[in-house]
């Protein structure tokens, strides 16, 4: 089931500047939602990341990173629209977060500092048993929530790791770009992963580049170009055209590349 199911932006006339300005945002004025998985395309500065950093300030959603969304202060620039948008739900999803692949790596920073915080007490109360029970048991929290320490695992490893500690049924999902942290075999594994649990009563918003991730069968695409917004099929993407052309014979390319220089 839904929980977000459509987005509404009132006519703007661009004149506010950045991100209003954007072409996609004259297709927001009623944006409806079929799917548990929308994926989000489009060159970089197309405004896919723009629009779900919007949707995430609209629907505060909790922020996988250093700071509180409303505190970001890499998010200043896209608070126009966010206070533009209006969200429609089917019913409102008290789970859920936000994350940019680039936070993962300052969540995984907390969650050292942290630990490291824990162990300072441990020593300083190693012969009080119960403050140094107290605190080794908050530190075998951290890590019992993931299988063991994240720093323990690849940065991939740790990506696919926390999502399957975090992510639970009843929740909506924004993630951007996730393919950053992983490698294409860890990009499948993700994406099934997402299929899965679409078919658990989560829903999915999420921005990427990557061909391997956009093939999730029954998801729904949105493609951003200079033209604007619109709805997408897989095999019609400029992504995956490009991909495929240039697997399908790199030397080509490589030869045409090198006779331009």
């Amino acid at each position: 089931m839904l929980f977000l199911k459509r987005i509404h932006c009132p006519p703007q006339d661009g004149s506010q500047g950045f991100p209003l300005s954007l072409p996609f945002v004259k297709d927001l004025q009623e944006r409806g939602i079929d799917s548990n998985t929308l994926f989000l395309v489009g060159e970089n500065g197309s405004g896919k990341s723009t629009l779900l950093e919007s949707i995430a300030l609209a629907s505060k959603r909790i922020s996988i990173g250093y700071s509180a969304l409303d505190k970001d202060p890499t998010l200043e620039e896209v608070r126009p629209l966010a206070r533009k948008l209006e969200l429609g739900w089917k019913r409102r999803a008290a789970k859920g977060f936000f994350l940019r692949s680039e936070d993962f790596f300052n969540f995984v920073r907390k969650n050292k500092e942290l630990e490291e915080t824990f162990d300072g007490y441990i020593e300083r109360f190693k012969d009080d048993d119960r403050a140094r029970g107290y605190m080794e048991a908050n530190k075998r929290a951290i890590n019992n929530a993931y299988g063991r320490d994240l720093n323990d695992f690849s940065h991939g490893e740790s990506f696919l790791e926390f999502m399957k500690a975090r992510v639970h049924p009843g929740g909506l999902y924004l993630i951007d770009e996730p393919e950053a942290a992983l490698s294409p075999q860890r990009q499948l594994a993700f994406v099934l992963f997402v299929h899965d649990m679409a078919q658990q009563d989560c829903q999915f918003i999420i921005a990427t580049h990557s061909p391997i991730i956009l093939s999730a069968p029954r998801a729904a695409i949105w493609s951003f170009d200079e033209n604007g917004l619109a709805d997408a099929q897989y095999d019609e993407l400029e992504h995956v055209r490009f991909t495929k052309s240039f697997l399908e014979a790199p030397t080509r390319y490589w030869k045409q590349l090198m006779e331009l220089d």
